[in-house]
Order: C-alpha cells, then sequence, then structure tokens
C-alpha cells in the first residue's frame, strides 16, 4: 500500500498543472481576486518583493469588473484544456489570468514614472474585429479608418481620467476580446463591461506605486484559480 500511495503521489505530482513563471525582473504584482467567476465585486492588493519575498503594499482596495463577471483571458498563462470561462468580445466578462501592463493614460499631464499618455477625443481603442487594428489604440487623425466600432480614449465623463491599459489579447486574435483598462469606476458600483475599476484616488495610487523597472504585472482571476497563479499562498 505505500509503494502504491507513492507512485499516486508521483503521478499526481507530474500531471499537476506547472504554476506559470514570471519574468525574473518582476517585482511588482496587482493582484485582483474575485469570490467566483460570476461576481463582478473584487479585490485589488498590491505586492512587491522586499528582501527576497513578496509582501503586501498599502491597503486593499475594493474594485468592480466585467457585469458578468469573469473568463479566461489571453496573457501570459495558459488557459486550462477543461476552462468553462472564456473571454470572448462582447461578453460583458473581465479577463482571468496573468498580463503585462501597457501605458498608463489620462486626460490631462501626470507626472509620475510609469509610462503615461494623455489621450484625446480623436485617440480610439478599435474593438471591431474585422478591422487590422483591432485591440490598438490609435490616432485616428492620422490613419485611414477601417472600423465601425471603437471607443473613445477621451469623453465629457471622468472614468477614463485616469487609467491603465492591460495587455490582454496582445496577439490581437479577432473576438478574442479587445481594450481592457483598470479606470475610475461609475457611482453607484455600477459593473463595467470587461475593465476593472476603481476610485480615482485609487487609481492615482496605484499608477505613483508602479514601477517600469520593477516589470509588474496583473494576475486576476476567482479564488479558486489563484494558487494556480500566484507565486506565493494566496493570503500571504
Amino acid at each position: 500500500m505505500k509503494i502504491f500511495a507513492a507512485v499516486l503521489l508521483a503521478l499526481t505530482l507530474l500531471t499537476a498543472a506547472p504554476k506559470p513563471l514570471l519574468p525574473q525582473d518582476t517585482k511588482q504584482l496587482i493582484v485582483v481576486t474575485a469570490k467566483d467567476w460570476h461576481t463582478p465585486d473584487a479585490t485589488l492588493q498590491r505586492y512587491e518583493i522586499k528582501n527576497g519575498e513578496w509582501k503586501q503594499v498599502g491597503k486593499s482596495f475594493q474594485v468592480i469588473t466585467g457585469k458578468n463577471g469573469l473568463g479566461w483571458g489571453r496573457g501570459m498563462h495558459q488557459i486550462p484544456k477543461n476552462a468553462k470561462f472564456i473571454k470572448k468580445e462582447g461578453d460583458g466578462k473581465a479577463p482571468a489570468g496573468i498580463f503585462r501592463l501597457k501605458n498608463s493614460f489620462g486626460y490631462q499631464a501626470f507626472k509620475i514614472d510609469y509610462p503615461y499618455s494623455v489621450y484625446r477625443e480623436t485617440d480610439h481603442c478599435v474593438d471591431d474585429g474585422k478591422s487590422k487594428r483591432y485591440n490598438q489604440i490609435i490616432d485616428s487623425t492620422k490613419v485611414k479608418k477601417d472600423y465601425k466600432s471603437y471607443e473613445h480614449m477621451k469623453f465629457p465623463k471622468n472614468y477614463y481620467k485616469y487609467g491603465l491599459v492591460v495587455d490582454h489579447n496582445p496577439k490581437a486574435i479577432p473576438g478574442a476580446g479587445s481594450c481592457i483598462f483598470m479606470h475610475i469606476k461609475k457611482p453607484n458600483h455600477i459593473p463595467t463591461v470587461g475593465c476593472t475599476a476603481m476610485r480615482e484616488s485609487e487609481i492615482k495610487t496605484l499608477l505613483k506605486w508602479l514601477d517600469p523597472k520593477k516589470d509588474p504585472l496583473l494576475i486576476q482571476a476567482p479564488l479558486s484559480e489563484m494558487p494556480k497563479l500566484l507565486p506565493f499562498e494566496p493570503g500571504q
């Protein structure tokens, strides 16, 4: 029986999905944890390597994600073969997984270390899967328009007054989801259609904290999936 148990344990370890390996240069993590796949409510916690160990930074933020919860997105992780929830264009889900972060942005100049872009009404994020500019932010005054659907990166509401571009679907696979950001949330706790939103003071705190030299990443998922994604034990 002892030999059988040892063989069973060895097979379990061999067949268990290995944790994704994070880049060695990654010293900062934004971790967004939801209770399950269906709720839009989540908690954001920052982590940073200090003295060789991952440590929490500051207080957690109560954030809001997609109106239909989460689905596996396209990022640095592998989507499980048996995945029931996979992010698609227009499904109202925020992407789950491990993602690089692109530039931060806003409506006006903001002095921070992380790359920051000031966007105008004519800057568009293309969500038309038939366009060769799908999932790209472009200056519409400088390109030939081949898309019918897009988001304005500046509009009268303040939701994009400060934000961060999540590098979801970097290969721009049509229909896999586009224009995923972290930004200011709407009043009355209204969920997003796929982004992760928080208070203005919180997004500003987040952007000031990000250090491009520490190669920060976003890990976002339901609590049940976090042990497969995090480089440390959940709740550490």
